[in-house]
């Protein structure tokens, strides 16, 4: 589109659009600026087909239970040469009599519209804070006519965006991994291997606001996704344009990189098994081997769907075996003669001073000296913040091998055989129905150190900080920081092939699985130089102690279903044993205490010899009825 290429130069910002829900028609386009599509005017209703989505993203499910939203959406791009488009979409909903200017077909009580903002860069909180007083603004006009604001909001977008850099902190406005630590505790951690591991991961909350700055914020703990990783995050079909199989043949890719990877079939997978897949990867052909290494999953899982996943495991309390003679471990004494009862504390290097970006030659996303942002979000694996009830074929399409996506209404949590996780944001919990899939994501002790230090940081500095985690350490920045380096850690014990020592303490399962995904071998297929100033092994290993088993304990207790269920029937017992101490203290002593009065009354009487009056005669036998 030459339209489309014009604006692309002139800055970051594609369109302004407005969205209304019409009584008729349902949610359409009413107003963009520049045009949607060439030679149409701006009051034009007409989208392009990869947008078709367009107006039931902004407008979301059950905005009319809300004053209002927003919202944060993926779309594709509408050429070959460009990339994701990010939108950032305010939602607000006036009184019809409010109206100064009351058009035919407003025939509701109240007026539901969005203004969108289309960009090339992914600034979702500034776009936000932008859009916010605009929006503010356009409806406090009460005649949505007056369009002059929207075209003006436009050019003062694209003057103040452009040539700004993607750094610091105007990518991270508005998402706050310390509010999303404090939330989900260490299940933030699983979180994290989740997303590492392609796998169908299902954020469900309502309002959408709420939804999108969770997925966003756990996003923003990967170095360089949010502002490198998502360019190729949308690349989808719509319903009505959704390619056969044979597109994968067509664009060279085969089958085998989007099938599922079962953990019984990789289990015992090495890096000599993966070397062969990255060079097929570098020489843009699936070889034989490659097929060999990618299978479905071989049986099925076993009918128990407890999430013994977090439970305690006694096998990672036992010490681990010494590494062999020889190995790479014996190198790095130092590594584990730490004190276990000595709390390890990290202080990386903070994420801007990792130096400039170079364009990737196998991932073709923008990296880093240490190849990040790792490739999660290419071939197929979609990320997209809000998904609507239109796009709900895209869980089962076979040209989407994952993704990571936002949903409001509650038939997307019902299907849940679409999806490997679902994470319910209000409860914090992350329901996994695959047994394997929860013994891969089981956090190991030095895991559960990690978590806990993070957790510990931003608990107890949650007062100390000025004006609440602007402060370094317990900061958010501090918290990506600490990702970063396990990051960093993970990927320089992953090439670590005969140590196994290392890679216990992030999980073997869980390695096993990961180097077999899409994201770990296209980093592997090339050399990284900053990686060899990144020392292996897990930030926090060491000895076990018994503070570690503490630790595991009260996570298992507080957070596996079982322990809940033990935990609340603790609860339940206390209590009702004291109340009833306390009912049985109130009946039996206080019969006690009526008979020793009375029998002490006896004796006092029996002492005097003045006959009994007949008042006090009657007394004692009545207060030792029972």
């Amino acid at each position: 589109m030459e339209s489309q290429g014009r604006d692309e130069m002139k800055g970051p910002v594609l369109h302004i659009v407005v969205v209304g829900f019409h009584h008729k028609k349902g949610c359409q386009v009413e107003f963009s600026y520049p045009p949607l599509m060439p030679n149409e005017g701006h009051d034009s209703s007409l989208l392009p087909e990869e947008w078709k989505y367009l107006p039931f993203l902004a407008l979301p499910d059950g905005a009319h239970n809300y004053q209002d939203d927003t919202v944060y959406f993926h779309l594709p791009p509408l050429s070959v040469d460009m990339k994701c488009v990010y939108g950032v979409s305010c939602y607000r909903q006036i009184e019809a009599k409010a109206l100064k200017v009351r058009q035919a077909d407003v025939t509701r009580e109240t007026v539901q519209k969005s203004v969108c903002v289309l960009s090339r860069v992914p600034l979702y909180g500034l776009l936000q804070a932008k859009l916010q007083l605009i929006t503010h603004a356009y409806f406090e006009e009460k005649d949505f006519s007056q369009i002059s604001i929207l075209k003006e909001l436009y050019e003062h977008m694209n003057g103040s965006l452009r040539g700004s850099a993607l750094e610091g902190s105007q990518v991270y406005l508005g998402l706050s991994p310390r509010d999303l630590i404090l939330h989900f505790q260490h299940k933030v951690l699983i979180l994290f291997k989740l997303i590492l591991l392609e796998k169908k991961v299902l954020f469900y909350v309502s309002p959408v606001n709420r939804l999108v700055g969770a997925l966003m914020t756990v996003l923003s703990l990967f170095p360089g996704m949010i502002e490198h990783g998502l360019v190729d995050s949308s690349h989808y079909k719509p319903k009505s344009s959704v390619s056969d199989d044979l597109s994968l043949v067509e664009s060279g890719l085969g089958a085998e990189e989007f099938v599922s990877v079962s953990v019984t079939d990789i289990a015992h997978a090495n890096m000599e098994a993966t070397q062969p897949a990255a060079e097929s990867l570098l020489s843009g052909n699936s070889s034989q081997g490659d097929s060999n290494h990618l299978k479905p999953p071989s049986r099925t899982s076993p009918e128990s769907s407890e999430s013994d996943w977090e439970t305690l495991d006694p096998s990672v309390l036992e010490e681990p075996k010494e590494p062999a003679a020889g190995s790479s471990g014996s190198d790095m004494p130092d590594a584990f003669d730490s004190k276990p009862g000595t709390p390890i504390t990290v202080q990386p290097l903070g994420v801007g001073g990792q130096g400039g970006v170079i364009q990737g030659l196998v991932s073709g996303l923008e990296e880093d000296q240490y190849g990040l942002p790792l490739p999660v979000f290419t071939k197929g694996y979609l990320c997209l913040p809000y998904m609507a009830l239109q796009q709900h074929h895209l869980l089962s399409d076979v040209t989407v091998r994952g993704f990571v996506a936002g949903a409001t209404n509650i038939l997307f949590r019902q299907q849940r055989h679409l999806s490997d996780a679902i994470v319910e944001v209000e409860e914090a919990r992350i329901q996994i129905q695959d047994p394997e899939l929860r013994k891969i994501l089981s956090l190991t002790t030095a895991d559960l150190r990690f978590a806990d230090y993070l957790v510990k940081h931003v608990t107890e500095n949650r007062d100390d900080v000025f004006l609440d985690g602007t402060g370094w350490e317990g900061g958010d920045e501090w918290i990506r920081a600490q990702f970063t380096l396990y990051l960093h850690s993970l990927l320089s014990s992953a090439l670590q092939q005969d140590n196994e020592r290392l890679l216990a303490d992030y999980g073997v399962p869980f390695i096993g699985a990961w180097k077999n995904t899409h994201n770990f071998r296209v980093w592997f297929s090339n050399k990284h130089p900053g990686m060899t100033a990144i020392t292996p092994g897990h930030p926090f290993q060491g000895q076990y102690s018994v503070a570690d088993v503490k630790l595991r304990l009260s996570h298992s207790v507080q957070n596996s279903e079982r322990g809940k269920k033990i935990g609340n029937a603790m609860i339940t017992t206390s209590r009702s044993v004291v109340q009833t101490g306390k009912a049985v203290g109130q009946s039996v002593g206080g019969a006690l205490t009526s008979a020793k009065s009375a029998m002490s009354s006896w004796f006092s009487t029996l002492a005097q010899p003045q006959p009994l009056t007949p008042s006090s005669g009657p007394e004692p036998a009545s207060e030792v009825k029972p």
